[in-house]
């Protein structure tokens, strides 16, 4: 499985290498990563031991190289490194879009997962699909992701697409709802900073207490929501005919769509 070779460490690739950090996951001698403008986190792993930018031919090295770059990108990292990489290597991909045939195609043929992760890998408390059609590539995805939070397996790639907008997408979906909430608390009277500190930590600890409790998010919901009270009120509206569920569903069919496009 090691040495595993990361091909891009931006945002998703910093979180990911900050998760493996975090959970002791790989010791740093096991990861070679190339990116021509390296990321703090990347930086970080290089002085924990990890080999930035090293020289082609040390490619060949890797049992497991994890496709990070942009979907835009990834068509340009195979042709530059495809022919450095042993035959044997498993490619783990995190380009949205991107069928794992094509990659194959792209990389000589070596076997390919696909895996969807969130960003909260960072803090090992991410989300991530899997998808391969090979047992021993979704093994090693498993093996990469299981480290950094929970994961999912799909049985069907076309899923993909549909996780990508469900959940790969999803922590920017909550974000703006938080900057909508401290917005309309400002519009109400409050000061910007006491509408921040409460939009926050009401969203994080109600995040909380659905992890912890288990509990279904509707039944969450009725249980603070009084009947004729000021949260009905607001119910009223966030789950009207042109509230929250038509726009969800619109936003995850548009994300869907893109996705699709990128693999096009």
């Amino acid at each position: 499985m090691t040495p595993i070779l990361m091909l891009g460490a931006g945002r998703m690739g910093g979180a990911i290498l900050e998760g493996w950090a975090r959970a002791g996951a790989f010791a740093g001698h096991d990861l070679m990563i190339v990116d021509p403008q390296p990321s703090d986190a990347a930086l970080a792993s290089a002085r924990a031991g990890a080999r930035l930018n090293p020289p082609d031919g040390d490619l060949a090295s890797a049992r497991t190289v994890i496709l990070a770059v942009k979907p835009q990108k990834w068509l340009e990292a195979a042709g530059q490194y495809a022919s450095w990489l042993s035959p044997d290597a498993v490619i783990i991909s995190i380009a949205a879009g991107v069928g794992s045939q094509a990659i194959a195609h792209e990389f000589g043929g070596r076997t390919v997962a696909r895996v969807m992760p969130t960003t909260a890998a960072a803090i090992c408390q991410g989300v991530a699909s899997l998808y391969a059609d090979d047992p021993a590539a979704l093994a090693r995805a498993h093996a990469l992701f299981e480290p950094l939070g929970a994961v999912v397996d799909l049985t069907d790639e076309a899923q993909i697409h549909m996780a990508t907008a469900v959940s790969g997408s999803a922590p920017a979906y909550l974000y703006a709802f938080i900057e909508s909430l401290e917005a309309a608390g400002v519009a109400v009277g409050l000061s910007a900073a006491d509408a921040s500190r409460l939009a926050r930590s009401t969203i994080t600890g109600a995040a909380a207490l659905l992890a912890q409790t288990g509990e279904q998010p509707a039944e969450l919901r009725r249980q603070v929501t009084s009947p004729n009270g000021t949260t009905e009120a607001a119910m009223n509206v966030l789950l009207g005919e042109r509230g929250l569920p038509p726009l969800m569903r619109e936003a995850v069919a548009a994300a869907l769509r893109r996705s699709k496009e990128l693999g096009a």
